[in-house]
């Protein structure tokens, strides 16, 4: 990605907006070296860091999961995560994209509240009148699930390993204000998500 960033300077783009992730910083993999470079090359950006997507739950594996088996899994525990909706994150991209002074800035993006998979699991339950469990998994059942399901060994590791920080460290615990203050609109919570989305 960083030699079509590098392209794009060169063709005379100014303006560049990275998707990226709150479990993930600038010293961090996957995403850290691109938000490093645009802070570094860029003349304008904005990465944004959201937080786990609420449509996790309405389409994918958790979807498929909850059909079938009236079962959430995860490696996360009772961790909490700052679900937030994919619309609500657009929003801040659009601004961040058009707004006249440029963001120049990372921007966690969260929904209002934080939430364990076992909690998202009751909301669900008693919206859809539908028996919905979260299970816990180790680390390396979930890896080995990711990998069975088609994803690549390395990105199952990684992905798997985010579990760990939420169970263990809290990572994804945190509510900002990011979607308020910069698109003026309060974020969706989970629960208005699952009755707009869900039936």
């Amino acid at each position: 990605m960083i030699p079509f960033i590098k392209e794009a300077l060169w063709s005379g783009v100014k303006r560049f907006v990275l998707l990226g992730s709150a479990s993930v910083d600038e010293d961090g993999p996957i995403f850290g070296k691109v938000h490093q470079s645009l802070k570094e090359l860029a003349p304008e950006w904005t990465v944004l860091q959201p937080s786990y997507f609420m449509e996790n739950f309405t389409e994918g594996p958790h979807r498929e999961t909850m059909k079938q088996l009236g079962k959430i899994y995860s490696a996360a525990g009772d961790g909490k995560i700052g679900f937030v909706s994919a619309d609500d994150i657009a929003a801040v991209a659009f601004f961040a994209l058009t707004d006249v002074v440029p963001h120049n800035t990372a921007h966690i993006i969260t929904g209002p509240e934080t939430l364990s998979y076992g909690q998202v699991a009751d909301i669900i339950s008693r919206l859809l009148d539908q028996r919905i469990q979260h299970e816990s998994l180790s680390d390396a059942e979930l890896r080995n699930s990711l990998i069975q399901a088609g994803m690549l060994e390395d990105y199952a590791t990684a992905l798997a390993g985010l579990d760990v920080f939420i169970r263990e460290e809290g990572r994804e615990d945190q509510t900002t204000e990011t979607v308020l203050k910069v698109t003026g609109q309060s974020p969706v919570s989970l629960e208005q998500f699952i009755r707009q989305h869900m039936h």
